[in-house]
C-alpha cells in the first residue's frame, strides 16, 4: 500500500462540510479520499494522466 502525503482539502469546503482531500505518493500517483473519514477510509489512486483527464472532464462540464 502506497503512503500518500501532503493531503490538501478543497478550498470550496465549508466548516463542518464534507469534501475530498488530495495527496501525493512518492511514486507520483495522486490519492483522493473522503475528508470526513479522517484518513480511515478508502483512497482512490490516479496516475498523473488519469488525474489530468478527470480534472479536464470536470472543468468542461
Amino acid at each position: 500500500m502506497k503512503k500518500f502525503t501532503n493531503w490538501r482539502v478543497s478550498s470550496y469546503t465549508e466548516a463542518g462540510g464534507s469534501c475530498v482531500e488530495v495527496g501525493r505518493s512518492s511514486a507520483g500517483t495522486i490519492g483522493v479520499r473522503d475528508s470526513t473519514m479522517e484518513g480511515k477510509g478508502s483512497t482512490l489512486e490516479f496516475t498523473r494522466t488519469e488525474w489530468t483527464a478527470l480534472l479536464n472532464s470536470i472543468q468542461s462540464g
